[in-house]
């Protein structure tokens, strides 16, 4: 069952067959269909043949129109971040979720109770504390429910997760005395690894887990025959896919890979962190491609070099660095002929402006409108209720509804 989203009204709305530079009123979250369609294939390609399955990041984008590109291009299934999240992607076709979270609050451990009420739905969520595990097993047992569980093995100062192997041998003799859970894998996330030797910290983290993961496995500790092995977020896929090959891991393990902002890229930090992927693998080809932007009118030029543009912290992420501006078009006029004003530069953003220096030679008026890039996905994303994915034409094909 589909639940339909009503989207009328809502900024950056517009019809299939609208013209982004005469027919949309702005600002609008906008896919570009040739980017986006490329991201999702070299990133399945990529997982598949180190061995491993893609289970990629939804709360990235929250967009039930990507998950089923995703799914259809092979994933695995999708990862997500909470129950409400679970139950959203649940109501869109989506039958296999990994919750890379534990689960935590009676509504929350009911809201999944109900959803496993279906055969064809298969979910496994995380736990890293006896206490949740005694939790999730008293209530699962009360709805004679069988859950399944991963335990999450972190680093100090890191995230959540178990921080010791000790701790997870322990967690799951825990997890094993509860007749209601069923212990399926074990999971990591290395993206929160840092600092000058964060490559070689990583491949420590990584074999680490499956260090874990075999000692558990001879253990008897699983309740399945190929147990999950998975980490990996957007940064550091490569050498979390080349770890977990390397030592095995498909062999004993199904081993899943994470990624979740590749669907649209960026224009700052994964923009960076795909160049570290391709300088340490130089047997790949072209890698992905930003898909992303947020189109805005300028609003103002109160002074001489200085633009206020119809974007703010409401439209556009802020926290891993400002829009970047990449190309000027001429509100009404097409075909758009975009003129390059990468040289100017967003200095800061409010609720709903953006302050932009103008660069010398750059010829602004009111009412120009102005493609920006984003840094970090995530949090673009979030503050639509609909984005425009576009030909090359710069036409509406799609409108993709989100649902966070």
């Amino acid at each position: 069952m589909t639940t339909a989203i009503n989207t009328a009204g809502e900024k950056g709305d517009a019809s299939i067959g609208a013209h982004l530079a005469r027919d949309v009123s702005l600002p609008a979250l906008v896919l570009h269909r040739e980017a986006l369609e490329h991201n999702i294939r070299w990133m399945q390609s990529f997982v598949s043949d180190s061995g491993a399955e893609l289970a990629p990041h939804g709360k990235t984008s929250m967009t039930p129109a990507l998950f089923k590109r995703q799914l259809d291009a092979g994933a695995w299934g999708i990862t997500l971040a909470s129950a409400t999240q679970t139950r959203a992607a649940y109501a869109h076709g989506v039958r296999r979720v990994l919750m890379a979270n534990q689960l935590v609050g009676t509504p929350n451990m009911a809201l999944i109770a109900d959803l496993l009420a279906d055969p064809s739905f298969d979910f496994y969520c995380m736990v890293d504390h006896p206490d949740n595990v005694a939790a999730l097993g008293a209530y699962f047992a009360s709805r004679g429910v069988k859950l399944n569980v991963m335990i999450e093995y972190g680093v100090v100062g890191g995230r959540c997760g178990c921080r010791s192997e000790q701790e997870v041998i322990e967690l799951a003799k825990a997890i094993n005395a509860q007749p209601a859970l069923a212990l399926t894998g074990i999971e990591g996330y290395e993206g929160v690894i840092h600092g000058d030797h964060a490559v070689s910290g990583i491949r420590e983290f990584a074999a680490s887990l499956v260090r874990l993961a075999v000692q558990l496995q001879d253990s008897g500790a699983f309740a399945i025959a190929k147990p999950i092995i998975t980490a990996s977020g957007s940064a550091w896929y490569d050498l979390i896919a080349e770890s977990f090959e390397a030592q095995n891991a498909g062999g004993r393990f199904l081993s899943v890979l994470r990624p979740g902002s590749y669907v649209a890229h960026d224009h700052g930090i994964y923009k960076e962190a795909q160049c570290c992927v391709l300088d340490r693998r130089s047997d790949l080809q072209e890698g992905l491609r930003p898909a992303l932007e947020v189109w805005a009118h300028v609003q103002s030029m109160p002074e001489p070099g200085f633009a206020v543009i119809a974007l703010g912290k409401r439209d556009v992420a802020f926290d891993a660095g400002l829009p970047v501006p990449l190309l000027r078009y001429k509100a009404g006029v097409v075909p758009a002929t975009g003129d390059d004003v990468s040289a100017c530069k967003v200095t800061a953003v409010m609720d709903q402006h953006a302050f932009m220096t103008v660069a010398p030679g750059v010829t602004l008026r009111v009412g120009d409108i102005i493609s920006f890039g984003t840094s970090h996905p995530c949090l673009t994303f979030d503050k639509w209720r609909v984005g425009l994915l576009v030909d090359d034409q710069l036409t509406v094909v799609e409108r993709m509804e989100t649902c966070f």
